[in-house]
């Protein structure tokens, strides 16, 4: 007999209403009687799970089933019965169970309520757990729901490189790449005898070599592992992280914004339709006001306002604020929030930052003090995304790479880009992780990546 998925019997359970049928999983809970006893099971497919009865009269290892544990696994053969007066819409009523693996009481998971930083030490079993079965199908689901969109917006998917030499956000912050033995002793790792004739790192984003394509393909997007190599501990940042980043050739600021808004919405809107179980179970378990703020974003026009305005307005509020803001410093995340959720209490863009606080290949203003950069503030989190206008002067963008010491051999050919059919063209990069944190209320990035990449926290 086939093995049946549960989230079949969910989609269409008169079909197979007092049927034979089969089903495999894990066991969530396990309780049983001299008499009979009862298995909650989930195999994965959705995150509900079934019920399993199972009887002493009708099952020949009856005292080893009804001894089973949380996390064991089991096959069972048996009739599905509907039971739409009972809490679960249905049962199976067993007539055999199989049991493939039985944990014992060394399971890590045995306990109802475990904390997530002692599930963080058990990240190769957490998925099993409701919280993060919820998490990562959501992921799976917002992933999907990214490429939908895109797709349907007319964009090209696009591989770019993991490998780099162009250092554009800085290269002390980068994970550098080396083919020689760095363990050998007194080694002098010149870069002239690396693999690539130099030094080389893991990218940090894809956005260069995306420039490139989208100006020749009109619209593209990467969507791939992306790496930092600073030394953070904060919620909010990882070492290894994704990021996905549409580029848009014949785009100023403004149309950018707009496809911006267009495209979170479109996203979220598309996982409270699909993920109505797991959005649920978060927003009862993880962040009560998450519902609420999903529904706002998808159906709030965003703000938008200068950072110059925004300065003004924060600096009236100084008192509240641990950082003091003036013109020239960066936002930090609870002025971002304060934008956010007390000035607009929806999603706002910020725009036209100090040219001197944003990376070298923004658009410069007209009269040199700011670039046409925007970064997406939300409610409960602060940036969820931040791109510009891109350059398209080659004198300027030169002249911007040499303030800030990068080396111009390496940017050549971003440089030709400027004088080969240049056009105007805008992009954003969303950090992926920060996405997730923000349609599931989880407020550690550690807690929606499968195995994080923090300091001092490679052991899976």
């Amino acid at each position: 007999m086939e093995k049946l998925d549960i989230k079949k019997i969910y989609e269409n359970s008169k079909e197979y209403a007092g049927k034979q049928i089969c089903v495999a999983g894990w066991v969530k809970s396990a309780r049983g009687g001299k008499a009979f006893g009862f298995i909650d099971l989930n195999d994965g497919s959705c995150f509900k799970g079934i019920q399993i009865v199972h009887e002493a009269e009708k099952i020949s290892n009856y005292e080893d089933v009804a001894k089973l544990n949380t996390g064991s696994s089991v096959l069972v053969k048996g009739t599905l019965v509907l039971t739409p007066e009972a809490r679960q819409p249905f049962e199976i009523q067993a007539q055999e169970v199989k049991i493939l693996s039985a944990t014992d009481s060394e399971y890590p998971l045995q306990k109802k309520k475990m904390s997530l930083e002692f599930l963080r030490e058990q990240a190769y079993l957490r998925p099993r757990t409701n919280t993060y079965s919820a998490v990562f199908r959501i992921r799976s689901e917002c992933s999907y729901a990214i490429h939908k969109f895109m797709h349907d917006e007319g964009f090209t998917y696009v591989h770019t490189p993991i490998l780099t030499k162009s250092d554009c956000e800085g290269g002390s912050e980068l994970f550098r790449v080396s083919s020689q033995n760095i363990y050998e002793p007194n080694s002098s790792l010149n870069p002239e005898d690396e693999l690539f004739g130099g030094k080389v790192y893991l990218t940090p984003t894809g956005q260069l070599e995306g420039e490139a394509m989208a100006l020749a393909l009109g619209k593209i997007y990467t969507f791939g592992p992306t790496f930092r190599a600073e030394n953070s501990n904060t919620t909010r940042h990882a070492n290894e992280f994704w990021m996905m980043e549409p580029e848009i050739s014949f785009c100023d600021l403004n149309g950018l914004m707009d496809f911006e808004e267009k495209m979170i919405k479109g996203v979220i809107s598309h996982l409270l339709n699909t993920c109505k179980d797991e959005l649920e179970f978060c927003n009862k378990n993880i962040d009560e006001g998450l519902l609420e703020r999903l529904n706002l974003v998808a159906n709030s026009e965003f703000g938008r306002i200068t950072y110059t305005d925004a300065i003004e307005l924060l600096k009236k509020n100084n008192d509240k604020f641990e950082y003091k803001v003036n013109w020239g410093s960066d936002i930090q995340t609870e002025h971002e929030r304060y934008l956010s959720e007390t000035v607009f209490g929806k999603p706002v863009f910020v725009t036209n930052y100090p040219k001197e606080i944003k990376a070298f290949y923004m658009k410069q203003d007209e009269g040199g003090k700011t670039v046409s950069a925007v970064d997406l503030l939300v409610p409960g989190i602060g940036e969820l995304t931040g791109g510009s206008q891109r350059e398209t002067d080659y004198k300027k963008l030169l002249s911007r790479i040499n303030e800030l010491g990068l080396k111009e051999k390496d940017y050549w050919w971003y440089l030709n880009l400027r004088k080969y059919g240049s056009v105007e063209h805008s992009g954003f990069g969303i950090g992926f992780e920060r996405l997730i944190m923000y349609v599931t209320g989880m407020s550690n990035i550690r807690d929606v990546e499968l195995f994080p990449r923090t300091p001092n926290n490679c052991e899976y």
